[in-house]
């Protein structure tokens, strides 16, 4: 299994599934390959017996493999990483996955990081940068520092691609872009099967993210362009890719899966943890429950509030969840902007709470206000608790919430703040919506259903592996007695 940035460092939807996933086999190893950043990250869950990690760091000190690269190696491994940055300028997937695969496997052997950084790989990249009709088109003059820049954020993202492949039965990359890198290496060096499950689109994250990177164009133009061929080489080597939803499905077709080999399967809860939340609070209360992040877009909830507190005055919104390292600034500038709206002393940062299920029945309603989600565990959560809930229409949500409760558009402070106040205001329509909610939820979205699917997935894949390395020895056997004959 390969993670980035979740599971087991971090809490989150992702890693709440990566949990049920491991405890729910407890007959299965898993050896996690977690990228993280130094590879020192505490661990935030208790792992199970069955489960050993890997770290993957991704911005520690260089690869520790010394020596000196022989010229035939440092010649292809030089020619790997020409053909690499020229695919990159063409957006050209075919020649970036020949690169990639060059590299990995003179990795497994030679330190051919080195080839990666230097004076003769920036001017390589500043010749073709200004050969380029599109940056010459808008005259663009990418920089050495520029160039610098590109190719040493590059060279920490190939890091997962340039260790040893890891062996097992299956590599499951739980997400898309450097995860998959892992998951690469091991289908190409040992025949393993690929499996890849998405549950937001990590593509349209990155193109979110990078609006809020210091990053100039050139710079910005290079690195998504890395981005989007890795996660279309992932979808076009992965032997079956399992979205969360079916919204994914268009992206990865986009990007060259095919159709065949995507099964949605549906995140799913532990209804035991859930129970039915009961009596509401004395004052009208809105929840939002999750981690502490830009992509969550608090923002625009706090900006509904506002609308919703100048027609409720009684009304308090909860917000439950943990700020991961590196968003405090975000954080801060939600509590600045509940002072600015004149709402601060009725919203409460809570943090989060030892039981999440708390943080529903805290609420007469629950809200999630994200600009980009898969299969959000909020929304089902709070569905299988029998809370009504508000949800902007990204990803699955929709798929999950269907007749059951509120959509609006997300980043739309007056729609959500009127679905909001709707509900608050019509206890029958809440209450019916919450029961419904419960009973759709229980008969769907279940954590036995989502553990049983992916056991007989891993065991299908295992098998046909094992067949196609049969099929694999037969022909060398094959081909050897024709060449001997």
């Amino acid at each position: 299994m390969v993670t980035e940035g979740t599971y087991p460092q971090a809490f989150g939807g992702v890693s709440v599934w990566c949990d049920q996933i491991v405890r729910g086999m407890p007959d299965h190893h898993f050896n996690v390959h977690a990228l993280t950043v130094t590879g020192t990250e505490p661990a935030a869950w208790t792992l199970p017996d069955n489960v050993t990690v890997t770290h993957v760091p991704l911005w520690t000190l260089a690869d520790g493999r010394r020596g000196r690269l022989g010229r035939t190696v440092r010649h292809r491994a030089t020619e790997a990483y020409r053909m690499l940055l020229g695919a990159l300028l063409a957006d050209d997937v075919d020649e970036f996955g020949t690169a990639l695969w060059e590299l990995c496997a003179l990795a497994q052997t030679y330190p051919v990081h080195q080839v990666l950084r230097g004076d003769e790989a920036v001017d390589r990249l500043l010749r073709g940068w200004r050969g380029t009709p599109a940056l010459a088109g808008l005259g663009v003059a990418p920089s050495v520092l520029d160039a610098s820049m590109c190719l040493d954020i590059i060279e920490h993202w190939l890091r997962p691609l340039l260790r040893p492949a890891p062996v097992g039965d299956v590599s499951h990359a739980v997400t898309n872009g450097l995860a998959a890198l892992v998951a690469l290496g091991a289908k190409w060096i040992h025949g393993t099967p690929m499996l890849l499950t998405e549950h937001g689109v990590y593509l349209r994250e990155r193109y979110l993210g990078f609006r809020e990177t210091p990053y100039g164009w050139p710079v910005k133009a290079l690195l998504l362009s890395f981005l989007r061929l890795l996660c279309a080489t992932a979808y076009r080597s992965a032997d079956l890719i399992t979205p969360g939803n079916r919204y994914n499905h268009r992206w990865e077709r986009r990007f060259g899966a095919d159709p065949a080999r995507i099964e949605t399967v549906y995140n799913g809860v532990d209804p035991a943890d859930f129970p039915p939340a009961g009596r509401e609070p004395a004052v009208p209360t809105i929840t939002w429950a999750g981690r502490i992040d830009p992509i969550k877009d608090l923002e625009t909830l706090l900006r509904a509030f506002a609308l919703v507190r100048a027609e409720l005055p009684a009304a308090r919104l909860r917000v439950f969840g943990g700020t991961p390292k590196g968003n405090e600034a975000y954080h801060d500038r939600c509590r600045a902007l509940a002072g600015d709206l004149g709402i601060a002393g009725a919203v409460g940062f809570e943090g989060r709470v030892e039981r999440i299920g708390d943080a529903y029945a805290a609420g007469h309603v629950v809200v999630l206000s994200s600009i980009s989600e898969g299969f959000p565990y909020t929304v089902i959560e709070a569905m299988t608790s029998g809370r009504a809930t508000v949800s902007t229409d990204v990803g699955g949500v929709r798929e999950a919430v269907a007749d059951v409760g509120l959509v609006v558009p997300p980043r739309d402070p007056p729609a959500m703040a009127q679905a909001c106040l709707r509900l608050l205001r019509d206890d029958l329509l809440r209450h019916r919506l919450g029961t419904a909610a419960r009973k759709r939820a229980l008969e769907l979205f279940t954590v036995d259903r989502a553990v049983d699917a992916f056991e007989t997935i891993y065991t299908d894949l295992a098998v046909w592996g094992d067949h196609q390395a049969t099929v694999e020895d037969q022909a060398t056997v094959e081909l050897t007695e024709l060449r001997s004959a």
